[in-house]
């Protein structure tokens, strides 16, 4: 365990952050959120230490105890408790502080200033995830102020380094401190929560699963050169990387209908009704999967990657003097595997692919949450619809990763369930890590409130 000493004042970007009574911050998640999205916590490197000890000094001004455990002192991982009476297991609440470069976009506000304009709150990371840190920490603050008899014992985990692989963050916690998560069955972290908008019908979204991570390389051989004398040739490193890149291009990999797709598509198509539900289950033949897919255009393209393998290849190298063709290239590729896909069975798709051309290693195995409990699941999907006429809820495979994977390797199911009443317009998709990413000021308000009411509902 690291130690870190806690100041009673945080600067960040020059705004100043006294702690000087017990905070009411609570009732303000939006300011909340502003004051987290001003430290600046891009990583690498992170730097997350006084976005993270402001949250504890918040914590601190309540008389909540916390702990702080790193693997570098740069980086540390909170954890602060509330104690409830034991009628349920305890409640996990976790989320991540750091946050995406903004290299190389062009935004309308400075992506730390945390501006409010047209009823939004401007900047990186509202999206995720400080969004849901300030409205988890917002709910957390207020089940100890106002003294709520809570199930079980709540815990608040704040998170470092999620958006680099977690290595310093959830990894190092589960792999090092299991024990602080003992009896826990159930856990609120991203990404969910968030609506989306299908065949005129509004449908929320409840993270329960996740693919893996298996990140690949291949590597092309060829003769080298002079490159005033070209080879044009199938032997050529460069020709075999244009026809991998071609293959990659043009051709999905095999079909994987996964329980987890299953529920969510029959979920949504049961919400939908008429021909288009009936439509979306064909999804779920593998003979048909791929043309429906295509039959559907901007909707079939939401459910392809939850439905197969996907390759994308991300970076290339290759050569490095102009006059000289290359003996040696390569290209890495992001793989990403559907629930229960072990790490050889990717590899031999990518071969079955690819493999005439080039070598296929294996970079980097990081499992999904392949673990599933649905246990409380419908009390988060009631709590999300009340006061929401008309809407539908579905259980959602996300083709990402999160920090979701290493606390399932301790059963810890994890609902991504930040929740967030977004406009038709707003597509949540699209604006995570992009410019001008942003929040509606009263989804703030909106997700606090629905996830205070799950402290007071949730069981085991």
């Amino acid at each position: 365990m690291c130690i870190v000493f806690v100041c009673t004042t945080y600067y960040s970007n020059k705004k100043v952050f006294p702690m000087t009574e017990p905070t009411t911050i609570y009732n303000r998640p939006a300011e909340l959120l502003q004051n987290l999205i001003r430290f600046d916590t891009t990583n690498p490197p992170g730097n997350e230490t006084a976005c993270i000890t402001y949250i504890q000094e918040l914590c601190h001004s309540l008389g909540i105890d916390t702990q702080l455990y790193c693997k570098d002192n740069n980086r540390p991982n909170l954890i602060a408790r509330i104690k409830g009476n034991g009628s349920a297991s305890p409640l996990l609440l976790y989320g991540h502080v750091d946050v995406v470069s903004t290299a190389n976009q062009d935004w309308t506000h400075p992506p730390f200033s945390a501006d409010i304009a047209d009823g939004m709150i401007w900047g990186r990371g509202t999206l995720d995830m400080k969004g849901g840190v300030a409205m988890m920490t917002a709910a957390f603050l207020k089940a100890k102020a106002e003294n709520v008899d809570l199930p079980g014992d709540v815990i608040l985990c704040i998170l470092s380094d999620e958006e680099a692989g977690g290595d310093y963050g959830a990894k190092f916690l589960v792999e090092e401190h299991p024990d602080l998560f003992e009896g826990v069955k159930y856990a609120i972290g991203e990404f969910g929560g968030f609506p989306m908008y299908i065949g005129g019908k509004k449908f929320f979204a409840i993270q329960t699963s996740e693919k893996s991570i298996c990140w690949t390389k291949v590597i092309f051989r060829g003769p080298a050169g002079h490159g005033s004398m070209p080879r044009r040739s199938p032997v050529n490193a460069t020709y075999k990387l244009a026809k991998a890149l071609e293959a990659l291009n043009t051709y999905r990999l095999p079909v994987h209908i996964t329980p987890a797709a299953e529920h969510m598509i029959n979920a949504i198509a049961d919400g939908l009704g008429g021909d288009t539900g009936n439509t979306l289950r064909q999804m779920l033949n593998p003979d048909h999967t791929d043309a429906v897919i295509d039959e559907l255009g901007d909707l079939g393209r939401r459910f392809d990657a939850m439905l197969h393998n996907t390759a994308s290849p991300n970076i290339v190298r290759g050569g490095d003097k102009i006059n000289v063709i290359p003996g040696q290239v390569e290209i890495e590729i992001d793989v990403r595997t559907v629930p229960g896909f072990k790490p050889e069975d990717a590899l031999q798709e990518i071969r079955d692919l690819v493999g005439e051309w080039g070598e296929v290693e294996l970079v980097r195995h990081s499992a999904g949450s392949g673990y599933l409990d649905m246990g409380m699941f419908d009390t988060m999907a009631e709590i999300l619809l009340e006061g929401q006429d008309d809407a539908h809820v579905f259980p959602f495979l996300v083709s990402g990763g999160t920090d979701g994977r290493f606390f399932s390797e301790l059963n810890i199911q994890t609902y991504g369930y930040l929740p967030m009443d977004l406009p038709e317009d707003f597509d949540f998709l699209l604006t995570v890590h992009a410019a001008n990413e942003r929040i509606p000021v009263e989804a703030m308000t909106f997700g606090t409130d629905k996830i205070f009411t799950v402290l007071h509902r949730f069981h085991d």
